[in-house]
């Protein structure tokens, strides 16, 4: 599902106009993201959790020359799906 059929399915849902559903999926994901910026989790109770990962320097491989080459550290967003995201996916 792409972010436009997303806002397109929110805002029906929810009775409003695709503007205002646009507006608040942004808000949304602006506040995940910025929160995660400062180092903190963000949980959504019943669907999962955020957080950011941190990945130390080291060595990596080009995979088509097989080249090492230096890999510098960097922190990426994980997520992390909740008990009732885990049993709608198996329930």
């Amino acid at each position: 599902m792409s972010k436009t059929e997303l806002i397109g399915r929110m805002a029906e849902a929810a009775g409003i106009s695709r503007e205002q559903a646009k507006l608040a999926f942004e808000s949304v994901t602006d506040q995940i993201g910025q929160r995660l910026k400062d180092g903190k989790d963000v949980r959504i109770v019943g669907f999962g959790s955020f957080f950011v990962s941190e990945r130390a320097a080291g060595k990596a491989r080009n995979p088509r020359t097989g080249e090492e080459i230096e890999r510098s550290a960097s922190r990426t967003a994980r997520f992390r799906a909740g008990e009732g995201l885990k049993s709608l996916l198996n329930g």
